[in-house]
Parts: C-alpha cells; structure tokens; sequence
C-alpha cells in the first residue's frame, strides 16, 4: 500500500512541476515566439483567481481580465525578449489539494530597455478527477 501511494504521490508532483513550468512558459516571448497566453485556460480553474500583491493596492484578476492585458503586452512589440523562470521551489501535497511556494526571476525589454526582477509566487492546485488544475497564483515582486 505505501508503494503504491508513493507512486501516485511521484505522478502527482510531476504533474504539478509540469503545470507550473506551462504556466511559467505561458509568458515567454523570446526569440521572436508568440506567447499563447490564453493557453492558461488549459491549466486553471475556470473560477481561479491571480492577485498580483506588489503595490499596496492589490491587483486581482479572474482569467479574462489577466489574459487580455497580457496578450496584448507580450505580442505588441512593448514587452520583449521576456522570461520568468523558477529559482526555488517547494510543493506540499495532501489529497486532492497542493500548495506551491516557489521564488522566481524575470527579464526582458521594456520598451527597448532592459529590466530584470525576482518575487515570490504562491501557487493553489486542486485535483479533479485525478486531474491537477491550478485554482490561485498570488505573488508579489521584490521592491
């Protein structure tokens, strides 16, 4: 029996690094590829949420209104040559639900001039029908 759980909790966590890689990819836009950042939908919850929590106003998002600014800002030649990767990582899984602390840096051209960053994300997955989809993302980028 704890072999077998083993098993499924391996498949589980390969299941959630390859969601939170997607999500990650979701977003690059260098050597020249188009971003299909609607794409998200294949990996979220349709009721998932995102709350970007930098500013002292948070930022909180359902899917539509997160896609659509960013669509338009990683294939209107504004935001280029953009990355953000994970530099750490930890998931906790119990059952059907997962929480993902991972800390993350990006880079890219901003109208023509380069920037880089790092923050911290928080991400929520829900398994259905033995299925991983991701429910939240919090973050929030270091000042």
């Amino acid at each position: 029996m704890k072999k077998k759980n083993k098993e499924i909790e391996n498949l589980d966590k390969r299941e959630i690094d390859e969601i939170t890689n997607h999500f990650f990819d979701l977003f690059t836009n260098t050597n020249n590829r188009i971003p299909n950042v609607r794409n998200i939908e294949k990996i979220f919850l349709p009721q998932g949420i995102l709350i970007n929590n930098t500013s002292d106003e948070p930022a909180i998002y359902d899917l539509e209104s997160f896609i659509k600014p960013r669509e338009e800002l990683l294939t209107n030649g504004m935001l280029t040559n953009f990355i953000e990767h994970e530099t750490f990582y930890q998931t906790e899984i119990f059952g059907n639900i997962a929480q993902r602390n991972c800390n993350y840096e990006k880079q890219g051209e901003l109208n023509g001039e380069p920037f880089s960053g790092e923050g911290k994300k928080l991400m929520q997955f829900i398994k259905i029908n033995n299925k991983w989809f991701l429910s939240a993302v919090i973050w929030s980028d270091k000042k």
